[in-house]
């Protein structure tokens, strides 16, 4: 074991299902030995002891079994395979190809063939390029020991000739100067044939040396390369197998435009549609110029799917009610637990409320390494038996879209097909000072469980539901509710939502902040993972290369919603203006808080201040802030209720509201943009929005149980949706 793993862990064929449906689950376990599994209903998600805890339902009536347990296996990194390379040909052979490295600092894989003992293979390093040669009775090894920058395009390349046994190797980088070589003679020389191609990787079984960086136009040439004259054309030769990853981009395929069209696949989705060796800048959407994105970028951490084998199944019963759910797995050695939802039947009957658990945006932060889980931090999860499990101590698992690769570049796919530790009841993210320092799925758990307090009756429904079925999975309810981050989605999530509140008459009351912000690609032919390019524009863990801003999934402008024309205030009359550390403020209620029309929203409510305690960051306004811009698709109709004030030293105005140092886009001061605005508008058909602003307001539905202003505000909005029909 190269890597720390869980003592037990695994993941499911997706995150929903309706009653008649069946999940599948991959489960490993690190020592073997058997395991429990159970199902749990899951109602609460805080281990905060001053919150309202973590609390399941046992629902070992209806599903428990002891599992023989195994050790299932992750491989990282990605490559491209050939099955079957080209034939055999008299004489000497070539490898070569275009690389740009981002080295880690050992020699890494290029290309190679290996068939039955006999294989050849080129290297790349920071001390130069490589070629390995075996056959049976004998190897050989050559490098030009010269220096090879990364962040740089190279032509690199080796050649071996079986009748003399001369082998040459060499480097030129494509700017120009000298071409580094180096040359020996080895007796009794055989060359692979028919052999197992694999680019970016060596070693057919079981791959490994996996590359980092860019390759682009790998090749088998028949023939000796004495010389290099135009090192982005390359050596020549009678063509063997030349794969031009221009061709298929949107695909995992790799295309040989050789003779015997030795086509291959790719494995753990290395990115697609990236600027290539001769990508001049004229163009900046692949599309347009499919010979400028050549290159494919490779990376020893990249993953798509663990591909574990099934362990267990369970079809959901007809009477199984909608929520939230998780599978508990007990081995000898540790516990974890898988979560899921229970949409409901397709026929019905449907709750009232649809509460559209952010799943993408648990996808995109699933397994987000901070670098923050120090010994405090341990302490706190230790004193209130928190989840256990920190991803910064996990890389084996595979990092977020909020991670890098070794090589710097952002990791720009996240699958589902793995486990996620940060989508675990208790996982805590920050160790907040005032409160449980929670988000996203546990987050989101404080508003099921004020709903069930409450006494709503709620239907669970996901993002990756929404885009599949669109507009026609919102229409059986009277209001549709957010979790407290929707920050991920697709044209048909956003399309749906808007078609919902806008059109037909629907409730929509967006719970949170900085939501609807980054769009992603998805594809029906790898539904588990989802794209994000993080074009200019935005705050950003990392920024996309130039010319890399369109996705490869669909081909479509990755990055920010509002520079596709779809700010958030469109939709919900709010979007992001302001963020800081994990803490908050308060709102303030406005004149029209007191209008006789407004009333209804604050009957109940003495109080001017609203918020100003909570479980997330202490306070109802924080962490990240959405205000309202009629330049920016508030509508005309939008009443502002309440405003932040007094926001936290930490916090700072978004980039793309800045212009200059001095000039925002909206004309005010920077410094009034720091804010998180509750608004409420209606919509045509007797539709309404109401959104609240702040990702961590509804931590603050709590106050030594479900009350107080917050949760009173939140309540009225809903008793009122609910007593009109729609």
């Amino acid at each position: 074991m190269s890597e720390a793993e869980l003592p037990i862990t695994g993941y499911l064929d997706r995150l929903s299902h309706r009653p008649g449906e069946t999940f599948a689950a991959h489960v490993s376990v690190r020592d073997g030995g058997t395991y429990r599994v159970r199902l749990l209903g899951v109602r609460s998600a805080d281990p905060n002891p001053e919150g309202p805890g973590v609390h399941f339902e046992d629902l070992s009536r209806i599903f428990a079994q002891r599992i023989a347990g195994r050790r299932q296996e992750i491989r990282q990194g990605s490559y491209g395979i050939v099955p079957r390379g080209p034939a055999a040909q008299p004489g000497a052979r070539t490898w070569t190809a275009l690389v740009q490295p981002g080295f880690d600092g050992s020699p890494r894989a290029v290309l190679s063939e290996e068939q039955d003992g006999t294989s050849a293979r080129i290297t790349a390093g920071p001390g130069g390029v490589s070629a390995e040669l075996a056959w049976p009775g004998g190897t050989a090894a050559l490098a030009t020991e010269t220096k090879l920058p990364g962040g740089r395009w190279w032509r690199i390349w080796a050649s071996a000739d079986p009748a003399t046994g001369r082998i040459r190797v060499g480097q030129q980088a494509l700017a120009g100067g000298k071409a580094a070589t180096a040359d020996a003679a080895v007796p009794g020389l055989l060359l692979p044939a028919r052999a197992t191609v694999l680019i970016g990787a060596t070693g057919a079984a079981h791959p490994h040396l996996h590359f980092t960086g860019k390759i682009e136009a790998p090749a088998i040439l028949g023939g000796f390369c004495e010389d290099m004259a135009d090192p982005l054309e390359g050596p020549h030769g009678p063509l063997l197998a030349a794969w031009d990853f221009s061709i298929g981009i949107t695909t995992q395929d790799i295309h040989d435009t050789g003779p015997e069209a030795c086509h291959g696949r790719l494995v753990n989705r290395p990115t697609r549609a990236v600027v290539g060796a001769s990508w001049s800048g004229r163009e900046m959407c692949w599309r347009h110029a499919p010979a400028d994105y050549a290159a494919i970028h490779f990376h020893t951490d990249d993953f798509d799917d663990c591909c574990w084998e099934k362990d267990f199944s369970w079809t959901v019963p007809d009477d199984l009610s909608s929520g939230a759910y998780a599978f508990h797995l007990a081995g000898e050695e540790g516990e974890d637990w898988l979560p899921f939802y229970v949409l409901p039947r397709r026929a019905g009957p449907f709750a009232p409320i649809a509460f559209l658990a952010p799943t993408f945006t648990y996808q995109a932060y699933a397994n987000h390494a901070r670098d923050n889980a120090d010994a405090a931090y341990r302490a706190r999860a230790k004193a209130w038996a928190a989840y256990p499990y920190n991803p910064d101590d996990y890389p084996l698992y595979g990092r977020s879209t909020y991670n890098r690769h070794a090589d710097e570049s952002g990791i720009a796919f996240s699958s589902r097909l793995r486990p996620w530790l940060t989508m675990r009841p208790g996982f805590l993210t920050f160790n907040d000072a005032r409160g449980s320092g929670l988000r996203h799925y546990p987050a989101d758990s404080h508003i099921l469980a004020w709903l069930a307090e409450k006494r709503f009756a709620v239907d669970v429904i996901t993002d990756e539901d929404l885009d599949e079925e669109g507009a026609a999975l919102l229409a059986p309810y009277r209001v549709v509710l957010t979790g407290s981050h929707p920050e991920y989605h697709t044209l048909r999530t956003l399309d749906a939502l808007e078609e919902y509140a806008h059109r037909r008459g629907g409730r929509l009351g967006y719970l949170g902040g900085n939501g609807f912000y980054w769009r992603i690609a998805r594809e029906q032919a790898a539904p588990h993972v989802i794209e994000v390019r993080r074009a200019e524009g935005g705050i950003r863990a990392w920024a996309a290369e130039p010319g890399e801003y369109y996705h490869a999934t669909d081909g479509q402008y990755g990055g920010l919603w509002r520079r596709n024309r779809r700010p958030p205030q469109r939709l919900a009359g709010v979007g992001f203006s302001g963020q800081g550390l994990f803490e908050g403020t308060h709102y303030r209620r406005l004149a029209a808080s007191h209008e006789a029309r407004h009333a209804w929203l604050f009957a109940g409510i003495d109080d001017e201040i609203i918020g100003d305690y909570g479980l997330s960051g202490g306070g109802a306004a924080g962490f990240e802030l959405d205000r309202a811009d009629a330049t920016l698709g508030t509508p005309d109709n939008a009443v502002i209720l309440a405003r932040s004030e007094d926001p936290p030293a930490s916090f700072v105005t978004v980039p793309e509201e800045l212009l200059t140092h001095l000039v925002t886009v909206s004309g005010e001061p920077a410094e009034a943009l720091k804010r998180a605005e509750i608004v409420y508008f209606e919509t045509a058909h007797g539709g309404a929005v109401f959104s609240v602003g702040s990702i961590t307001f509804c931590g603050s539905l709590w106050r030594k149980g479900f009350e107080g202003p917050v949760s009173r505000l939140l309540e009225n909005v809903l008793r009122k949706w609910l007593a009109h029909s729609k």
